[in-house]
């Protein structure tokens, strides 16, 4: 029988800076994880799904970035949710299934008889307790969040066979040469603690076999890329779940929602637009308002934070944040965009599918702009922090990196 006092925690894997180049030049000075997509940052989105869960004790966010850097954030979350959430610093990358066995100590602290497993550049609207309840009901170790995409696209991630009547797992495989099925892993998961054990099995097996090559000169020549892995090192996907598909111990729950995978600074905004649209339903006091009387006039899915300063004559939306101390002058036409902290934007500026970021300034009558293509590398115009866009210059399908002063105009370029 289901115990009332059982507990729950979940896990955000937030990854480190040797990943997360693709977001470049976002992340150069603010770590991936903390770049705010509809106004929070993005592990935000996760971490408030998390709040749902029934009996939730705790979240954990573990990653290589350095302390200091989610220091702030995480103790303001803390308050915030009223919950403890922690950084955990790994001492070096130990694989998806190697970090959670890292610190499984700290993990089963609160004896908790499920933990969720999440990945924090995964942008859905995290079912999280429809999928515990799922989880139960199936019986076994683990669960997926799983979602059905185009036969095209299914080979970029990690697919697999699922029972339609007992939606058991029977096969995984990651990012297949040939098409398999249109159903993907989600990135996000539940298990019970006995995840903990398949972990410690994988790394003992690895060991085991090295000490093996260690006697077998044969052995040692036929395996180099085994011997590439630490024992210590654990891959989710292909150590975990492929070996263990179609063994009644892992199960699917397929969400029929929305699921972007959040790698490149177009799909940020992109990922933005589907956080904004959700707010209508989960938060909509964080979404403004405005018919152009008193203040701005405001179509579609906008958020703007309390401390921006939006002249009354400009119009914006959808699909629009913007974030603090930032000063939009009058005139000023909005589009699709993320406008950062302390930027400022003067007279009849235009800004269409781009990212403006921090410390950024846009002269009068300026454009800045793109066709918003969220795949093309230069699907939506980046400005870097700190950089000024002169009067009348129009700038098109470019990324412009930090610190720069465009005076004249520019199309499909990379401003380094």
């Amino acid at each position: 029988m289901e115990s009332s006092d059982e507990r729950v925690v979940a896990v955000i894997m937030v990854g480190g800076p040797t990943k997360g180049t693709r977001f470049r030049p976002l992340s150069f000075n603010t770590p991936k994880p903390l770049f705010p997509l509809a106004g929070q940052p993005m592990v935000h989105h996760p971490i408030s799904a998390c709040k749902r869960i029934p009996n939730l004790a705790q979240i954990f966010l573990i990653g290589f970035y350095e302390e200091r850097e989610f220091a702030l954030y995480v103790s303001s979350i803390s308050n915030e949710l009223k919950l403890p959430v922690r950084y955990l610093k790994e001492d070096k990358p130990h694989g998806s299934a190697g970090g959670l066995y890292y610190f499984r100590d700290m993990i089963m602290e609160d004896s908790p008889s499920h933990v969720f497993l999440l990945n924090c550049d995964v942008c859905c609207s995290f079912p999280l307790p429809d999928m515990l309840e799922a989880h139960k009901r199936y019986g076994g170790m683990g669960t997926m969040l799983v979602i059905k995409v185009s036969a095209e696209s299914a080979h970029q991630f990690g697919e697999l066979v699922a029972d339609p009547t007992t939606m058991e797992l029977l096969h995984y495989t990651e990012k297949p040469e040939t098409f398999v099925s249109d159903l993907i892993n989600c990135g996000v998961y539940v298990f019970t603690p006995e995840i903990f054990t398949a972990i410690q099995d994988v790394s003992m097996h690895r060991e085991d076999r090295a000490n093996l090559r260690r006697v077998s000169s044969f052995e040692a020549l036929q395996s180099a890329t085994s011997r590439a892995l630490p024992t210590d090192f654990v891959r989710l996907d292909q150590d975990i779940l492929s070996p263990l598909a179609g063994k009644k111990q892992l199960y699917t729950y397929e969400t029929m929602d929305f699921w972007e995978q959040i790698k490149t600074p177009g799909m940020s905004l992109k990922c933005s637009a589907l956080y904004l649209a959700q707010f209508r339903h989960t938060s909509p006091h964080l979404l403004a308002g405005g018919d152009g009387t008193k203040t701005a006039t405001i179509s579609g899915d906008v958020y703007v934070h309390p401390s921006a300063k939006v002249h009354p004559t400009a119009k914006i939306g959808p699909n629009v944040s913007i974030s603090a101390n930032v000063r939009i002058g009058a005139g000023v036409r909005l589009i699709s965009c993320i406008i950062l902290d302390d930027v400022e934007i003067k007279e009849n500026a235009v800004v269409i599918h781009s990212i403006v970021g921090w410390k950024s300034s846009i002269g009068k009558w300026s454009r800045v702009q793109a066709e918003g293509d969220h795949n093309a590398k230069l699907g939506i115009t980046i400005l870097g922090e700190a950089v000024t866009v002169e009067d009348e210059v129009v700038v098109i399908n470019s990324i412009v990196l930090p610190n720069k002063t465009l005076n004249v105009s520019v199309q499909e370029e990379i401003i380094l």
